[in-house]
């Protein structure tokens, strides 16, 4: 089997080139490309060439425009990235019969309430993000090809920037920190993520009715006040010295940004576990464990 990975050195997508590498040939490309071959999103023309000189068994798009805030003003290459190429592989799979597999947010949806969301709720996005993934999604099945589409929120590594990363920093520099407390999801770490593609991929080669769109995320809920506290305190227990007190917290409209951010950002995750027989674990034990990596020598 051979595996076309795009976006290779992004959080998720180094991960993903650990976790498929044991199901057939992979071909990992990053925006730069190799041997001549385009994995850039920007250039969607040159991709869908990429696609069928490779004739891939499966497409696995980890490739997004991610910088949420900066979206607002740049809507085009946010549209052209997030859905017209992300368009263009889903038909050029359909034409190979590839598996393509791609990865949304919970940014579709507007934030509302505090049920967590289900794969058939009406999306309506807050920002152009948001709105470019969506139109990914839609471009997806439009298109008629075979896929898996996992919706997921507040991805974090240990490779990369991060907000623990963010954290730790100004805890170490100041005495007070102030962190929003009314928006909430789950962390979900980038290698929680590549393991549960890897094993729905496996299983969906084998089952092909099981292909459709997932919501994928940690278990367990926080906001970024408890996130933020968590992580403080995992650190000092790690032996880091901090200088911070005071952890504040604020609501959204007291820290404006260019991009609406959703209120609600809880996925529910039943379909998902079970269709491929998964136990997700807590948010905390991902964190834990990035933690330990970042900052034991």
């Amino acid at each position: 089997m051979k595996i076309l990975l795009l976006g290779k050195n992004g959080q998720v997508g180094w991960e993903l080139q650990r976790a498929l590498a044991p199901l057939g040939e992979l071909i990992p490309l990053g925006r730069e490309g190799a041997d001549g071959r385009c994995g850039d999103l920007s250039r969607p023309d040159d991709l869908a060439l990429t696609v069928r000189e490779l004739a891939p068994d499966v497409i696995v798009n980890a490739a997004a425009y991610t910088a949420v805030d900066r979206a607002e003003n740049d809507a085009e290459r946010a549209r052209l990235i997030n859905a017209k190429t992300v368009g263009v592989l889903a038909t050029e799979a359909f034409k190979i019969n590839a598996l393509l597999v791609h990865y949304s947010t919970d940014y579709v949806f507007d934030g509302s309430g505090s049920r967590p969301w289900r794969e058939y709720d009406t999306p309506a996005p807050l920002s152009v993000y948001g709105r470019t993934k969506l139109e990914g999604e839609q471009a997806i099945l439009a298109s008629g090809c075979r896929h898996l589409v996992f919706r997921t929120s507040w991805v974090y590594a240990a490779r990369g920037h991060n907000f623990a990363r963010t954290m730790l920093r100004l805890a170490a520099e100041r005495e007070r920190l102030t962190v929003i407390d009314d928006q909430h999801g789950a962390p979900t770490g980038a290698e929680l993520i590549a393991d549960v593609t890897a094993h729905a991929l496996r299983a969906t080669l084998m089952r092909p009715e099981l292909e459709g769109l997932y919501h994928l995320a940690a278990r367990g809920e926080t906001t970024w006040h408890g996130y933020a506290t968590y992580v403080i305190e995992q650190a000092r227990a790690l032996g880091q010295s901090l200088k911070v007190g005071e952890i504040n917290p604020i609501l959204t409209r007291d820290y404006p940004t260019p991009a609406t951010r959703p209120h609600n950002s809880r996925l529910d995750t039943s379909k998902l576990t079970a269709t491929f027989d998964l136990t997700l674990p807590h948010w905390t034990v991902g964190v834990e464990r990035m933690l330990h990596e970042i900052l034991e020598p």
